[in-house]
């Protein structure tokens, strides 16, 4: 239990000693550098409970406490605020105990514990990943790596869209103008050909559009009757009848992208544990709604179709299977998150990762299975998010003007490169190792970038000023892991043995930081957010910076002093390593 428990538990202890009154939660906040203290309570929001003066509340806690918890030694009350003063012992004896722990800050998930399922990425077989799969796998990952370090088993899955009409007009462009040309012959990754394909297709649609417009059509009319998207269709229908010519050209061209996708997954450094595919999936749900209408969840309008009437919800009404019997998109994901319990029966929630234009698309989802009455339905979450903007504008992927996401990876790895050389900082390495850090720094700089900011937030993506050496940046960091890996290399003598020292100011802030991070972890999982992993990251890097320069730690004369500052240094690039592994980010041993 940490400090800030210790004292929760007395404040609520002491408020109903003194008042008879039961509070539900304590405020903290860290002391302002102008006061005497090192954690203090935020008396204000008490004054719901008991009306009074602040200062004479704070005063009767302070006592309280001081007599209570042998850890806090004094207190001070400066207007409504409840200044602690711990205990140096305190900080040395957790420093101790944590030191030789190499998972600290993670829990191990309980025999008896729910899983949860992390969905992720899920894109089209007809292009490449883009900048907004970036952001989407970047997110994914990291707060499957959150919950699972929280204590929660994690299931890693993506749905790939792999059927429909957009597929289609890949295949038929490819089978048009192709001249049968394959990843092998032309030396392009398979998922970059095929989305050549899509942007052909769009290209050649565009003409004929315009040449029916030229012949007295409206564009409405060109739309539907161009003979490209007429053939394109009839494909579709081909394919939803087990067409084997159409369905092996598929198998194919499908195959090129997935060899495609796992290069950049692998470059990006995210990985999944089961994969689903719509061209399995998109059926399901037909059952589900049959099921829904005998319970009453559903009704059937006279044209046959049948809806889920969701207005006492303040939503709207939701079709769930048309007149002619076909699915929608909300029937298959109503029966994909079925199927995915049946195959996973330890799954109790689900995250689905997905951008914030389709929050009503999930709010209906949600609400659905709640009234289907599936328990776990109490336990999905949306992990909405916003755009990422490059300075150049908003990408159209038609158009073939989309932000490749292999092209986005290099052209990070090459500004750390030229930022890298200009700082100089990296005699004496070998060109392999240069280029394998120059990857680390400029994928890290990315990861940060993106995951730094609220996921709900929408970003704009600078690339160069991600690659900063200073300010919150991912390479700040990682020079700052660096730094006490060249410390640690120095430190000639034993310093494996705990040692008790009288704590200077620093120190002690520093290891007011390090006590934060279990509890910053399970913060980060229960609100899904991995912004709260970078944060905590960037402060405790910046604590130690302010240690760095105010503390001498190799030139320290006294012994154990100087033994506790390069345990410190560890344990703070310790837990910067396993923070960022959180973010999927590496750090290297020098830079």
């Amino acid at each position: 239990m940490n400090i800030q428990n210790i004292i929760e538990t007395k404040v609520k202890e002491g408020f109903l000693a003194l008042y008879n009154i039961e509070i539900p939660s304590v405020e903290f906040q860290a002391t302002r550098k102008e006061f005497d203290g090192d954690i203090t309570v935020v008396v204000f929001p008490m004054l719901r409970y008991k009306k009074g003066n602040p200062v004479q509340i704070g005063e009767d806690l302070g006592s309280y406490i001081v007599k209570n918890i042998d850890e806090v030694t004094n207190y001070n009350v400066v207007k409504g605020f409840l200044n602690l003063v711990i205990d140096d012992t305190f900080y040395t004896k957790f420093f101790n105990a944590i030191y030789s722990n190499s998972t600290y800050g993670f829990v191990s998930p309980k025999a008896d514990e729910k899983a949860m399922m992390v969905e992720y990425s899920s894109p089209n077989t007809n292009k490449p990943l883009h900048l907004g799969h970036v952001r989407n796998n970047l997110l994914g990952y990291s707060v499957a790596e959150i919950i699972k370090a929280a204590g929660k088993k994690v299931y890693k899955t993506q749905i790939i869209n792999d059927r429909g009409i957009h597929i289609c007009k890949s295949m038929l462009a490819w089978e048009k103008f192709g001249n049968g040309e394959t990843p092998q012959s032309t030396g392009l990754k398979g998922d970059k050909l095929v989305g050549n394909y899509y942007v052909k297709f769009d290209q050649e649609y565009k003409k004929e559009i315009a040449q029916l417009i030229s012949e007295g059509k409206t564009e409405d009319e060109a739309k539907k009757e161009a003979p490209l998207f007429i053939e394109a269709q009839q494909m579709l229908l081909k394919w939803e009848a087990g067409d084997e010519k159409v369905v092996a050209l598929w198998k194919e061209m499908n195959s090129w992208v997935y060899a495609g996708f796992d290069v950049t997954y692998k470059s990006m450094g995210v990985d999944f544990d089961t994969l689903y595919y719509e061209s399995n999936t998109y059926l399901l749900g037909k059952d589900v709604v049959a099921q829904g209408l005998e319970k009453g969840v559903f009704y059937k309008k006279e044209d046959g179709s049948v809806w889920c009437d969701l207005t006492d919800d303040g939503l709207d009404e939701k079709i769930v299977l048309r007149s002619d019997g076909t699915a929608v998109y909300m029937t298959q994901d109503i029966g994909t998150a079925i199927q995915r319990v049946k195959d996973f029966p330890d799954v109790g929630g689900m995250v689905y990762t997905v951008g914030n234009e389709q929050d009503y698309h999930f709010q209906v989802l949600f609400l659905i299975l709640k009234k289907l009455g599936f328990d776990w339905a109490k336990q999905l979450h949306h992990l909405s998010y916003g755009m990422v903007d490059l300075p150049s504008g908003k990408m159209k992927s038609r158009e073939g003007t989309v932000v490749d996401a292999d092209d986005l990876m290099d052209e990070m790895t090459t500004t750390a490169k030229e930022i890298s050389e200009e700082l100089g900082k990296l005699d004496g390495y070998s060109n392999d190792e240069k280029n394998e850090l120059y990857k680390t720094i400029g994928l890290g700089a990315l990861k940060y970038f993106i995951l730094k900011v609220d996921p709900k937030k929408r970003i704009l993506f600078d690339p160069k000023s991600s690659v900063d050496f200073q300010g919150n940046t991912g390479p700040f960091i990682q020079y700052t892991y660096a730094r006490i890996q060249s410390i640690i290399r120095k430190a000639d003598f034993d310093y494996s043995k705990p040692v008790t020292i009288d704590l200077h100011d620093k120190e002690k802030e520093l290891l007011k930081q390090l006590e934060l991070y279990p509890e910053t972890v399970q913060q980060a999982a229960a609100n899904y957010s991995p912004a709260i992993i970078a944060n905590y990251t960037y402060d405790l890097v910046k604590e130690f910076n302010s240690f760095y320069q105010n503390v001498s730690i190799l030139g320290e004369e006294n012994q154990d002093k100087k033994v506790f500052r390069v345990q410190l240094a560890k344990k703070v690039a310790d837990t910067i390593k396993s923070a960022f592994s959180l973010l999927g980010i590496q750090v290297p041993e020098r830079m």
